[in-house]
This record gives structure tokens, sequence and C-alpha cells, in this order.
């Protein structure tokens, strides 16, 4: 497909435009429900037992997900700005821009994976099953890290998935099919990276700070 043209079942470059904006937000729309429902775990858990929870986040590592929060932070700027140098005809520094966010959504991988690896070495695994657990048995602890490695760990698969579609896009940016004049693609690639960026927002605080 030419960069003038379109889908065949569409009416013009235009519709398809419109199109797959739509379809972006009602994709984003659907990946906020399922992590609502996690929230929604949360709250509950928290409810019934709001002193185990409370014990779980004292062993949160919370500088490395300080860390992370201040990485996703300037990765969303930079996609951002990609966005808007290509909008600007600026092709160079908009890749120079991805290739930033790629490499912030790496660190905050390796910097996640560091923190899973803390908490295997303390004992404490999905479901309660390591040595942490017999030594720390308030009702509901268990349920806390279970809630926190499936959440993170979901949001780490978002990241992953980020990351492979900002490297998709770089490359039809570098070859010259997502310009100044047909961006979309790429302002839809930065609307998932802002949405992995906003879950993290509402993650921080719940399995570090409050």
């Amino acid at each position: 497909m030419t960069d003038a043209a379109h889908a065949a079942h569409f009416e013009s470059a235009a519709r398809q435009e419109h199109a797959a904006r739509f379809g972006m937000w009602v994709f984003l729309g659907s990946e906020l429900l399922l992590f609502a429902g996690l929230f929604a775990l949360y709250g509950a858990g928290r409810a019934a037992n709001p002193g185990a929870f409370r014990e779980g986040i004292t062993h949160a590592t919370k500088t490395l997900g300080s860390i992370n929060t201040a990485v996703l932070l300037v990765s969303s700027t930079s996609v951002a700005l990609s966005v808007e140098l290509l909008r600007r005809g600026r092709q160079k520094q908009s890749i120079a821009a991805l290739c930033v966010t790629i490499l912030l959504g790496i660190v905050f991988l390796a910097l996640k994976l560091t923190e899973y690896g803390e908490h295997f070495r303390e004992g404490i695994s999905p479901g309660g099953a390591g040595y942490f657990f017999a030594l720390h048995q308030a009702p509901g602890l268990a349920l806390f890290w279970s809630l926190y490695f499936i959440s993170t760990g979901l949001h780490a698969v978002h990241v992953c998935v980020g990351l492979v579609l900002l490297g998709l896009t770089t490359r039809r940016v570098l070859q010259g099919h997502i310009h100044s004049a047909r961006f979309y693609t790429l302002h839809n690639a930065a609307l998932y990276w802002h949405l992995i960026d906003l879950v993290w927002i509402f993650l921080w605080p719940l399995y570090y700070l409050s």
C-alpha cells in the first residue's frame, strides 16, 4: 500500500485514519476495564485485610518502584515529542525521540526484573508459596503479593508489547511510510504507551506508597 493509498474496504484514506483512531480508543477502553477489575480486587482485598496490605507495602522496593515511575513519565514525554516532531516534518528527531522511549522502556523492564529478583530472594512469591509467608502469617498477605505479581506482571507484558509496537513503528517512520502527512499510526502507538504509563501511575501508590 502506498502512502496515498487506502485499504479496499475504506472509501478514502481519511476514513481509514478515522477508523484506526476510533479502533485504538475502543481497544484502550477495553484495556482499562481489564486493569479496573484488578484495582477492584485490590480494593476489596484491602478493605478485608487492611493490616496485611499495609505490611505488604512495607516490604515493597520503594526506591526501584519510584525510579520506574520517573522512567515511564519521561518515556511518555519522549513519545509525545516524537509525534509532534513528525507532525512538523522532523523525521530524524522523531526517530531519536522514539529510540529514547524504547530505551527507557527497556530500563523499566530491567528494573522490574531486578525488583522481582529481590522479592524472590526474600522468599516472596505469587500464591504465598515462599518461606517469607511462614515468617509473616498475617491473613491476606498472600493475597496482596498475588495481586502485586499479577498486576505488575500484566503491566510488564504490556510494556513488552508496547516496545515491539514502537520498534515496528520506528522502522516504518525510518522507511518513510509514516510521515508528517500521515502519522496516525505513530499517534496510536503513542496512545498505547501513554496507557502503560497511566496504569503504572495507579499501581505505584497502591503497591508502594499507600
